[in-house]
């Protein structure tokens, strides 16, 4: 037999989270290079880049998510030819549009109200450089995108139509008709799904090791 050709998986961390993860908090517990290799056995994974950004206290409603957070980005920092890239979380006071659109009947002005908005800042611009910068150097035979969001057909069209490389795409979905229409119309290699049985088979283990000493699966993912 040939050798299998070889891949980097480019995972959108957030949009695995709220797309597949966040509903079913037993599959949290997550060994991403294992389940690359489960959803794509008939390559040789020569990398994993994880694009995410680091939770802060003033963003989340449940303080204990920062740390599960930190517990898991500590795992996967366990793993080999893994790398984790950090973008950051923006919260800003912004005016916006109160949901039903409501006419205020004294100045007939549209009714509007402050709020704090929540941005994540940098992981799809991090995920699209790293992507277009690995396949312009050769480092894989494929490029395979982890992610259902469209705002990544931009640097995937440019690989695929102007410079002829390949790319994959996994969707997070746990239904794929629901896939983001725009990537599965792009020229991509394949389109694949992350089955239940993957993600039950590509849990780490309840304990790990590292040279801090020993992380536990958090309690909530249990």
């Amino acid at each position: 037999m040939g050798t299998k050709p070889t891949a980097v998986v480019y995972v959108d961390a957030f949009n695995l989270y709220r797309r597949r993860l966040s509903d079913f908090p037993d599959t949290k517990w997550l060994n991403l290079n294992k389940l690359a290799d489960l959803v794509l056995p008939d390559y040789e994974i020569v990398g994993v880049e994880y694009f995410t950004a680091i939770l802060r206290y003033s963003t989340v409603n449940d303080p204990a998510m920062v740390m599960r957070q930190q517990v898991y980005l500590r795992a996967l920092d366990t793993l080999e030819n893994f790398r984790i890239h950090l973008g950051a979380f923006r919260s800003d006071k912004r005016i916006m549009t109160i949901h039903p659109k409501t006419v205020d009947p004294e100045t007939g002005e549209v009714k509007r109200i402050a709020v704090i908005k929540v941005e994540e800042k940098g992981s799809d611009v991090n995920l699209a450089t790293r992507m277009v910068a690995d396949s312009l150097s050769n480092r894989s035979d494929i490029a395979v995108i982890l992610s259902n969001d469209s705002d990544h057909a931009g640097q995937i069209r440019m690989l695929t139509e102007e410079f002829g490389k390949r790319v994959g795409l996994i969707t997070p979905l746990l239904e794929s008709k629901r896939a983001s229409k725009e990537l599965k119309n792009l020229l991509i290699e394949f389109f694949r799904e992350i089955s239940a049985d993957a993600l039950f088979a590509a849990q780490f283990p309840e304990t790990i090791n590292d040279k801090h000493g020993t992380i536990h699966r958090p309690e909530a993912w249990r």
